[in-house]
């Protein structure tokens, strides 16, 4: 019960619900590639560790970031039911991928002049799998808040429409993020892998990987609480306060012979993410600042002596 429902995401990419307020203006989140674990040697900074400052190993998710390009914006108007959408203007030119998302305007687009009165201003980006070497080129779409007042973001939006959004423009090394992904789909699975179920007594009739009792005679119908088969993974779930360790434009540095298993050649911005993403290898996340920032983790970044590759 500790999620409910338990069912399968309806996208293979995130839903983001709520954005962070920041008074600098920039986008309040990126698309970026899992592509693998490793590990590293850093000096311990942490101030009541038993170890400070000496060598310990430290698990990083490696993340590939290739630049996400702006491709239009929307305008909402905020209502006492919450923000409704004026309209949207699409870059003059658009990548020709983006055909395999929806269908390209063949007019001419809006402009930005002819917006005048708005109250919220999110960027729709997409990301480039076609620089990875991921093996697809469908881009992720998504709609990014905007950090800033009012004037400052329509200023921004006028000056990057049609641009790209590097790693660097978003997040810096030492900042906490918050990663949202989807898990790893299992299949159609039973009580115990599903949902831990003891394996049953030798002497218990019919079936040992599977639950005695279905509930009780009345109400007449299976309740929802009752451990059943059925799907499992491909969750929708978001993991809190992942610190950045490095923001790497090297790839030679994390790249082993050959590339990573079961993705291949890092050919962009990378981030070392301290500790484990969900969801398997190529799979799209989406990072956005720290919405609930430890008061008291350490706020440095420790120094890197050593990657593994």
């Amino acid at each position: 019960m500790q999620f409910w429902p338990r069912k399968r995401s309806r996208h293979s990419l995130a839903r983001i619900r709520f954005w962070v307020k920041e008074n600098k203006v920039k986008p309040l989140g990126f698309i970026a590639y899992k592509s693998g674990m490793t590990h590293l040697q850093v000096t311990d900074n942490r101030v009541k560790s038993l170890t400070k400052g000496e060598q310990i190993f430290m698990p990083v998710t490696i993340i590939e970031c290739p630049p996400m390009i702006i491709y239009g914006v929307a305008f909402y108007r905020r209502t006492p039911l919450g923000l409704i959408k004026i309209t949207s203007v699409l870059a003059p030119k658009l990548d020709k991928e983006l055909a395999k998302q929806f269908q390209l305007p063949k007019k001419g687009v809006a402009s930005l002049d002819a917006v005048k009165e708005f109250d919220e201003v999110r960027l729709l980006v997409h990301s480039n799998p076609k620089m990875t070497t991921i093996g697809t080129k469908k881009p992720k779409l998504l709609e990014v808040a905007l950090g800033g007042n009012k004037d400052d973001k329509l200023k921004y939006v006028q000056e990057n429409l049609g641009k790209e959004i590097k790693i660097n423009d978003v997040f810096d090394r030492s900042n906490y993020v918050d990663v949202h992904g989807i898990t790893t789909g299992k299949g159609f699975q039973g009580t115990v892998k599903r949902y831990g179920v003891p394996i049953r007594s030798h002497k218990a009739e019919k079936t040992k990987r599977g639950i005695a009792t279905l509930g009780s005679w009345t109400p007449k119908r299976i309740e929802f609480n009752v451990p059943n088969t059925g799907k499992m993974g491909y969750h929708l779930r978001t993991e809190y306060n992942k610190q950045i360790i490095k923001v790497g434009q090297d790839a030679q540095e994390v790249n082993p012979d050959g590339g990573i298993k079961n993705y291949g050649v890092i050919r962009n911005s990378y981030l070392l993410l301290k500790g484990s993403v969900v969801g398997p290898r190529k799979r799209a996340i989406v990072m956005t600042p720290a919405l609930r920032p430890e008061k008291h983790a350490t706020k440095e970044a420790p120094e890197v002596t050593y990657i593994h590759k």
